[in-house]
């Protein structure tokens, strides 16, 4: 297997391998070679991640903790704005000596590569739904402006397209719409007989 040590996010552990109780902290910066994130919001490629770790020799592996931060990009879910959030996440995993089906991660070349376990840790905190501001209201389901920027936009109300031919005959007869028998009554009732 190749020695992948170019990667900012291979960290050699050589000097902490197989002695218990050691400690070592470090700062990684590393850019993104490929965007963490998904169809509406991620750290892009490109984008920067720090990474404040920790590394504690145990008799097994390597404990990982790390303190991760980054900025996502995306648009709001609700009206399509451009959205910046910052991330910043926790993360503790332990990358064995040898291959064992407890551990996800494992040493290999004396070494540890984070971005697994980075790019994990971001995508799962990512919103799934982002939006610009909690109470956004979205897009005009008729015409598609923007909301937030006009909070009073309205549309007359539409009409039944089964009363549209009627609305036509308002004023024809001279007589009010609401009157549907033509005249008033006056009280007057016609015996019957």
């Amino acid at each position: 297997m190749p020695h992948i040590s170019k990667s900012p996010f291979v960290v050699p552990v050589f000097d902490l391998m197989h002695r218990p109780g050691e400690m070592r902290e470090k700062l990684v910066d590393a850019v993104v070679p490929e965007g963490f994130g998904n169809a509406v919001i991620g750290v892009p490629t490109g984008g920067e991640v720090r990474i404040d770790v920790r590394l504690e020799s145990l008799h097994d592996g390597i404990l990982v903790s790390a303190d991760v931060t980054a900025t996502a990009v995306g648009e709001c879910v609700r009206c399509l704005t451009d959205v910046e959030l910052p991330i910043e996440v926790d993360i503790q995993e332990l990358f064995a000596y040898s291959h064992d089906e407890a551990f996800d991660y494992e040493v290999q070349d004396d070494s540890i590569d984070l971005e697994p376990l980075v790019r994990d840790a971001v995508v799962l905190s990512l919103p799934f739904q982002p939006v610009c501001q909690e109470n956004c209201p979205g897009l005009c389901p008729t015409c598609g402006a923007r909301l937030l920027d006009d909070p009073g936009h309205e549309h007359e109300a539409p009409i039944d397209p089964r009363w549209a031919a009627l609305s036509g005959l308002q004023g024809v007869t001279g007589t009010p719409t609401d009157d549907v028998a033509g005249a008033e009554n006056d009280g007057a009732t016609e015996e019957k007989r």
